[in-house]
């Protein structure tokens, strides 16, 4: 193990093992089309902590139980989110929680903090069941046996559930037009991570105006919302709530702080839930005998009733399917942090400066931390032999995902309510599709299951 010197790094010294340069170099097409892929060999071949032959800045993969919770956790204030991923994310949420650095992220966290209450999570139970209620409406019109893009479907609900949540009953232009210049925003962003070199914001490429054109969309949506809307005695929404938000020294969010922090709903408030679910649907059509043991749960708990916020607590092993479907899939599949000072993360020193590299996906799968970890296997969550310091698909520690709690019983409730219509399974000849990593973990070319209404329901 090199020692490091005690100043900042301007080259790049080799303190871990990992390729060389031209093995890296001959990988960069697999890098291109699947980065997760390319982690996953890297870490099978040299370790838990991983040295990229970089130029600047040094770069690690960090998949060592420890070092991961050091990062994350126990060292924190060690770790800052300026990186080239949140960097590239930050071109269309703006300074939101999820992107912004450690200053302007304490700042506003304890302001946004009251949207996620308790008291305003019972209010998201409706909203579940009016896209729990289309759905149903829309498979039940369906001839018997038909197959559906259960991606799609599941996709289209979360947005709905966000929308509703964030906007109220108030699905104007305006919120479709954000909506939609938001996903179209994130396309030019996930094209843009997968190539080493692009042209800066000026040069008018297509992706660029693409960028540019759904940038200004969102800032005239949030504007026009804002501008008509005023402040209301009772905040009836999230939007409500960011409005009259006040900090320690009474100042407002401003705008476009307003403005960053309705995009970064959208963007983490759909696409984490609804692969999460459409993940959740294909596991259990390859896991039928599992299908069977959550709908006899929800039978016993529902009776056939819409689901209730009180329902949530009374279906663990719901909760439990969705913990293990997140094991398996995370939806956020990357998590990066730059080193602020030097450190020793899974017996190796990382000096200051560093790009870490972390993948929920490949910890979730660490065979040191989880008996059998590419079964399927929910009961894992149910007996509690586990170590949940190394389950993070919401992150860890002060920067944890702000709406972990709001995913969950939206999951949780939108699962219970579809299953207890409907089985799915597989046409024939087919199996679960290839994961993709794009923003969030998405299958390709979608998930195409048969729907068949349960006697009875």
């Amino acid at each position: 193990m090199r020692a490091i010197p005690n100043r900042r790094y301007v080259t790049t010294a080799c303190t871990a093992p990992g390729p060389v340069g031209q093995s890296m170099l001959g990988s960069f097409g697999a890098i291109r089309r699947n980065p997760l892929a390319y982690l996953d060999s890297v870490w099978r071949t040299y370790g838990d902590v991983v040295q990229f032959p970089v130029p600047k800045p040094p770069s690690y993969l960090v998949n060592d139980p420890d070092g991961v919770r050091s990062v994350l956790v126990t060292n924190a204030r060690n770790y800052g989110k300026s990186t080239i991923q949140y960097s590239a994310l930050s071109l269309v949420t703006g300074e939101g929680l999820l992107s912004a650095d450690t200053a302007e992220w304490k700042r506003q966290r304890p302001m946004v903090q009251p949207a996620f209450h308790r008291e305003t999570l019972t209010t998201i139970v409706s909203h579940v069941a009016t896209a729990a209620e289309r759905i149903i409406d829309d498979w039940n019109a369906l001839p018997e046996g038909s197959v559906v893009d259960i991606d799609a479907a599941i996709m289209n609900a979360a947005l709905e559930v966000v929308g509703h949540a964030l906007f109220g009953s108030d699905l104007s232009t305006d919120a479709d037009a954000l909506t939609t210049a938001t996903l179209d925003a994130l396309d030019v962003v996930i094209a843009r991570a997968r190539v080493p070199i692009t042209p800066p914001a000026w040069v008018p490429t297509p992706g660029n105006r693409k960028l540019s054109s759904s940038v200004a969309a969102l800032d005239r949506a949030v504007h026009s919302m804002l501008d008509s809307r005023g402040v209301r005695e009772v905040p009836a929404d999230m939007l409500d709530l960011l409005i009259t938000a006040r900090d320690d020294e009474g100042h407002a969010l401003t705008e476009t702080e307003i403005r960053d922090q309705v995009v970064t709903f959208i963007v983490a408030g759909h696409e984490t839930v609804a692969s999460a679910l459409t993940w959740t649907f294909a596991l259990l059509a390859e896991n039928p005998e599992i299908m069977r043991t959550l709908q006899a749960e929800v039978d016993a708990v529902l009776g056939g009733n819409a689901a209730q916020f009180a329902d949530y607590q009374r279906l663990p092993f719901a909760r439990a399917v969705i913990d293990e479907t997140l094991r398996l899939f995370p939806p956020a599949w990357l998590i990066t942090r730059n080193s602020l000072g030097d450190d020793v993360l899974g017996g190796y020193e990382v000096p200051e400066g560093s790009l870490i590299i972390m993948s929920p996906w490949l910890l979730h799968r660490h065979p040191g931390i989880w008996a059998n970890p590419d079964r399927f296997d929910p009961q894992r969550f149910i007996d509690g032999d586990i170590d949940r310091s190394a389950f993070i698909p919401f992150g860890a520690g002060p920067r944890q995902c702000i709406g972990r709690d709001f995913a969950y019983v939206e999951a949780v409730l939108l699962l219970a309510s579809l299953v207890a219509q409907f089985d799915v399974e597989f046409p024939a000849g087919e199996n679960c599709p290839p994961a993709v990593p794009l923003v969030t973990m998405r299958p390709a070319n979608g998930l195409h299951l048969r729907v068949r209404a349960r006697s009875g329901a």
